[in-house]
Order: structure tokens, then sequence, then C-alpha cells
């Protein structure tokens, strides 16, 4: 739900490569080197790779340009945007609500090391939310094989075959499930701390704060936005769900999470 700020370039010849886009990281950055649309700057490749502003030539800046804002509204969804104070990054606050969240956070679900879904790229799932198949991870398990062949170049035997990716990554374990979920700085190994630790979904979305911080390597921040998460009624929802559609794992045995 990030807001993050770019700069679109004039295209231009840099280590090797074309850039017509760089980074600006944030709206504090951005407001720091005050680029402004109309400017001339210098562009570089930060570690070789990703291309980003570096300063700005202000004598060449055209008259009359004005500092840019952070946008009061999501430009996808018209959702508000905030930004904590202690943050660098402004955040969109609607959620699933939001198509571009929904994108991402499916893009997430199925990525290789959460629930492994193969054949559900960027591509696909672009068309899914775009055409309204899918409003959560759940829904992707409601996919049929003539659903998902009427999208623009998924031909029948593409679509039998994402049939049965959905159907083999219902068989998952417990870290995997957590990481898929997406829940704010839980990582892959965060959600392995979570699981071993607590053993069963249920006991961690029942967990105070004060519990899920006596998690190793969890501390308080970490600890609330894993509560909050679990609080919200409609994530609550959606793993019930996902659950009903046959999405299964072991239990971690007390026994194995103390020899862990």
């Amino acid at each position: 739900g990030s807001l993050n700020p770019y700069a679109i370039l004039e295209p231009v010849f840099v280590g090797g490569v074309t850039v017509s886009n760089a980074t600006l990281h944030n709206m504090d950055e951005l407001h720091r080197k005050d680029v402004r649309v109309g400017d001339t700057v210098i562009i570089r490749r930060a570690g070789d790779v990703i291309p980003e502003v570096v300063k700005v030539i202000v004598e060449r800046r055209p008259t009359h340009t004005n500092q840019v804002q952070l946008p009061r509204k999501c430009p996808v969804c018209g959702s508000a945007v905030v930004k904590e104070e202690d943050e660098a990054v402004a955040r969109c606050s609607g959620g699933l609500y939001c198509a571009a969240q929904r994108k991402e956070s499916l893009r997430h679900f199925a990525s290789r090391r959460a629930m492994d879904i193969e054949g559900l790229g960027a591509r696909v799932i672009e068309q899914l939310v775009d055409g309204d198949h899918v409003s959560s991870a759940a829904d992707l398990y409601k996919l049929t094989r003539e659903e998902l062949a009427g999208l623009e170049r998924m031909a029948e035997k593409s679509a039998a075959n994402l049939v049965e990716a959905l159907e083999a990554s219902k068989e998952t374990t417990l870290p995997r499930f957590l990481f898929a979920l997406g829940i704010r700085d839980v990582g892959e190994a965060t959600a392995t701390a979570l699981a071993t630790h607590c053993g069963a979904l249920e006991k961690l979305m029942e967990a105070t704060i004060d519990e899920v911080q006596e998690v190793t390597d969890v501390g308080p921040v970490v600890a609330e936005h894993v509560h909050n998460f679990f609080r919200e009624k409609h994530n609550r929802d959606v793993i019930a769900a996902l659950r009903r559609s046959g999405v299964h794992w072991q239990d971690i045995e007390r026994k194995a999470q103390a020899e862990l």
C-alpha cells in the first residue's frame, strides 16, 4: 500500500542501458532533493542496478515550477493517504478495497516462497482483478478452467495447468501460509518463528500483543501488526474461506517445537 514517487525521464543512456524511469525513494527524499516537473537531473544506477536521481541542476530549472506534494487520495482507489510521523513511507488506507493492493497481495500469496502457485503471474493476476474474477486470495480456489481459458493469451492447456497448480498448493505448511498472508513486516523468518512458537494457527490468531511478543526476535511493532491483522474481520473471513476451499497444513507439535 505504499505510495513511492518516481521520475519519468526523457530516455538517457546510463551504465550500458537506456533509462526512462528512476526511483525517488519517498516523499522526504524527493523534497530533500527538491525534484520538480520539468527539471534537468543527474542520474546514476545505484549499485549498478536501480536508476536513481542524484541531484537537480537548478540553473536549468524552468520558471513557475512547484514543489511536488503528497497526494491526499490514492491515485488508484481514491482512499485517504496516510503517513505516520515516524515513517518515511506514505500509504493508501484502502487495504484490499484498493485494486493495486489486491494485485500485490495476490502476487505475494502466489509467489514461490509462499503458496508457490506456478503459472499465476502478474499478467494473469492483473486480468483477474481488473475483470472482478477475484477479490481475495480465497477466490483463487474458485476459478474454473473455463474461466481462466477466457483470459487474454491464456490457452486451454495453460488454464488446465493453473487449475492443477492451485489444487497442488492447497497442501502447504503453517510457516508458508503465514508468510503468504502478507502480514506487515512478517517475512519468512518471522513467519517460521511464529509458527514454531504457537504450533497452531488458532493459537496465534487469539494471541494478545504481549503473547506474540514472546516469540523469538519479534518486537513490539511486529507483534502489534500481527495482532491487528488477526483482529480484522475481513482477514479472518479470508482465512476461513481458504480453509473451506481445502488449504491445509500439519500443525507443529509441541514436542517437535522444543527440538527446533
